[in-house]
């Protein structure tokens, strides 16, 4: 009778074991689907919005552009005699350069023109030049080692960078950015830090750090690689990513 008992105790807690196995490897592969279709869902949505972005930049570079030329390319062939016209003409002159170098601007921040024919480091150099020339802050971009990456992961990698220079520009009031990029055992690794005001990354958590944070966090993941923010109240703040190739 005792053997029975035993034998069945035993058998019970060998179907409970069973069931809470099958329950666990239920939720875990059920958490990496989801994670899974997670990631694929937010690859789509920056895929669609990258392309959306060079549909929009060619548009501009290859049909408003050159219209807006020829149109101030006319208005400069009139030939007026009277001084009220004359100023007339130039002004709307001027409001046409205005609106062509806007528009060069916008489309160089849609998609860089120099990242498609140039490749990372040279758009870099020239966003980070562009940036320095506003005298808000100085970057320091440096290349540590040789990048060999795919065409794909350059823009992700670019819009990791303009997002960390764009979130020091606008909170962390420094004068100075260093970047450091270099390429590593299989992994690209990116490290910047400035001399702003920092912040408590917990405090950030807390209150949710936004889109641009958001982003940096989305694009890394995509990449399957690790972000990690460091920054404390008047010490500055650090970015370091890890990317594989």
């Amino acid at each position: 009778m005792v053997d029975k008992i035993l034998y069945a105790t035993i058998l019970f807690a060998i179907l409970i074991a069973i069931i809470i196995i099958v329950f666990v490897v239920s939720i875990l592969r059920y958490h990496r689907r989801y994670v899974r279709l997670q990631k694929e869902r937010m690859f789509a949505e920056i895929t669609m919005q990258e392309n959306e972005r060079r549909r929009i930049t060619n548009d501009l570079h290859d049909s408003i552009g050159p219209m807006l030329s020829s149109v101030k390319l006319n208005i400069n062939s009139i030939e007026v005699k009277d001084s009220l016209d004359e100023e007339i003409v130039q002004k709307a002159g001027r409001h046409l350069d205005d609106i062509i170098k806007n528009m060069r601007q916008i489309s160089h921040n849609l998609l860089p023109n120099t990242l498609e024919r140039k490749g990372l480091m040279e758009a870099l150099k020239e966003f980070t030049d562009h940036i320095n020339d506003s005298k808000h802050i100085k970057v320091h971009l440096q290349l540590v080692h040789d990048l060999t990456i795919s065409k794909q992961k350059e823009i992700h990698l670019f819009r990791i960078i303009q997002e960390i220079v764009q979130n020091t520009l606008k909170h962390a009031k420094a004068k100075n950015l260093q970047i450091g990029i270099g390429q590593e055992n299989n992994h690209v690794l990116i490290l910047t830090m400035d001399d702003g005001v920092g912040f408590d990354t917990e405090k950030a958590k807390d209150k949710s750090m936004g889109l641009g944070m958001k982003s940096l966090e989305t694009r890394t993941e995509i990449l399957n690689g690790k972000l990690v923010l460091e920054s404390k109240p008047g010490k500055g703040t650090n970015y370091f990513i890890k990317i594989p190739i």
